[in-house]
This record gives structure tokens, C-alpha cells and sequence, in this order.
């Protein structure tokens, strides 16, 4: 029997690009792999097409719109409810906007897709997560992640500029995982980010051509880490070509990492949202 069928994983953003490339990396394998999209007709055809090219009908999907706080707990309501537990959450969607643009709470859209909606979205499953008694979270990064971060500035729409907000949530996806990492480093849950590298997706190529590698590499770097027993050993790392690499200085500040936290829960909080993590 192969033992992959016995472990469920949802990737976010997988209808398209790597998140696409990876489930069906991860079907052929024998996983219970469940897609993610904001789009229903899409979602569809993406599982169709998982299935009959990787011989595995064990692939189910979920809907959300990751710019929609409220969608997003719709979706791990849903996920709650019908399914028994969750191996491995992979938080692979992003977006890069060329203008400013706000979500449905009228947050900077790059900010909510790729760090707020990630970060709500990880604390409402652990219950999933925690049933397994050993899961992992994985967080698609980036290896442009920004060097300094300033609050102040961050979600404020005169300093926006288009590459610079990729940049600064990529550092957040950092903080993110090392401040997770340290909250549940008791549970049996890992929390690692990565760099895919870069690849030839829709969002780099027309954001700065098509200087990359084809996706299919992209997706192979998301397999190894959900696949390593590195991280099931290791937590609150960054992974960049298979193997551990440093992130900037400032991602290591404890105190930086606090802010972001404590600012992402009191945003979560005035849109009337919890998310359901531990008391730190």
C-alpha cells in the first residue's frame, strides 16, 4: 500500500503555476491532495485534469477568495467540517498587483493575499493539523524578500510600489514561519517557508519576462519539503535549492517578528475575525 494515500495536503493557489505543477506532482504520488481556487469553474477543471493525468481520483477542492478574510473562513469552516485531518498545509498562492489595490477590508491587497490570508488561514486549521500529532506547514517565500521592514509605511498607499509590497509580504511570510515555529514547537507541527526559484509563472513573466525556469522545477522544490524528513526533524527554517539557507538579518528579530504578529492578529481583530492561535 502506498503510504502517501494515508496523508491529506491542501495547497493554496493550485490551479494554475507551481501550486497546479505540485498537486500534480503530489497526486502521482498517491497523496489525497486538495486544490484551492477563487474560482469554481476553474477548480473543476484543475481536478478533472489532476485526475485523469495522474490516475488519482482522490483529489478533492475547496473555493475561496484569498482577498476575502471572510471567504477564507468559509473555506476552513468547510475544511473543518469534512475533513478528518491534514498533513501537510501548503501556503503556496501570491500575488503581485501592479497598481494599489485594497481587499474586501480594505487592506493593500498584496499584504492580505500573500501574508494575511496565509496567516488567518493557518491559525483556523490547526485543529486539522494538531489531529495528526505530526503535520507540517510550508510557506512559499521568496529569495527578494525585503531587507527592512517599516511598519508605519507598510500598509500606507503613498509609499506603494508594486515590487517593493511583493517584496515586504515575502519578508513577512518569513517572520511569519519563525514566530509560528517558535509557538508550536511542542506540537508536533513544523512551520518552514521556501524559494521556489525562479520560475517561469504567469506572475513573473509579467512582472519581469520570462527570465526563470520552467515550473516543473518550482513544483519539484515544493515536493521536496513536503516529502523530506528534514522538515519533520527541522522547524522555523527557509529552504532555497534543497537545502537550508539564511534569510535576511532583520528576519531574525524577535521583536520584528512580535510586531508583525501582534499587528496581523489586531487586523484580524477590527475586521472581526480570531484566528485561533495559542495564547502567547
Amino acid at each position: 500500500m502506498n503510504l502517501n494515500m494515508q496523508k491529506t495536503i491542501l495547497i493554496t493557489g493550485s490551479t494554475d503555476g507551481i501550486g497546479k505543477e505540485t498537486a500534480f506532482h503530489l497526486a502521482v504520488r498517491g497523496y489525497r491532495v486538495l486544490i484551492h481556487s477563487r474560482d469554481p469553474e476553474k477548480l473543476e477543471r484543475t481536478i478533472s485534469e489532476v485526475k485523469k493525468q495522474s490516475g488519482n481520483s482522490n483529489i478533492t477542492g475547496y473555493v475561496a477568495d484569498l482577498s476575502s478574510l471572510l471567504e477564507v473562513r468559509e473555506m476552513a469552516v468547510a475544511l473543518l467540517d469534512l475533513e478528518n485531518k491534514l498533513d501537510v498545509l501548503l501556503n503556496n498562492a501570491g500575488v503581485i498587483m501592479k497598481s494599489y489595490q485594497l481587499s474586501d477590508e480594505g487592506l493593500e491587497m498584496t499584504f492580505s493575499v500573500n501574508h494575511l490570508s496565509h496567516f488567518y488561514l493557518s491559525g483556523l486549521l490547526l485543529p486539522l493539523l494538531l489531529k495528526n500529532g505530526k503535520a507540517k506547514i510550508i510557506n512559499l517565500s521568496s529569495m527578494v524578500h525585503s531587507r527592512s521592514i517599516d511598519f508605519d509605511k507598510l500598509l500606507d498607499p503613498v509609499f506603494f510600489d508594486s515590487v517593493n509590497a511583493y517584496s515586504l509580504s515575502k519578508l513577512c511570510n518569513v517572520l511569519f514561519t519563525y514566530k509560528l515555529s517558535d509557538i508550536l514547537r511542542d506540537t508536533g507541527i513544523t512551520v518552514n517557508c521556501m524559494h521556489p526559484g525562479v520560475i517561469n509563472t504567469k506572475m513573473l513573466m509579467e512582472t519581469w519576462g520570462p527570465i526563470g525556469s520552467p515550473v516543473k522545477e518550482g513544483a519539484e522544490r515544493e515536493v521536496f519539503l513536503v516529502e523530506s524528513e528534514i522538515t519533520e526533524m527541522f522547524t522555523g527554517k527557509y529552504f532555497q535549492d534543497d537545502r537550508e539557507h539564511k534569510t535576511c538579518t532583520v528576519s531574525y528579530d524577535k521583536t520584528i517578528q512580535n510586531t508583525l504578529w501582534n499587528l496581523s492578529l489586531s487586523l484580524l481583530e477590527r475586521a472581526g475575525f480570531r484566528a485561533g492561535y495559542p495564547t502567547t
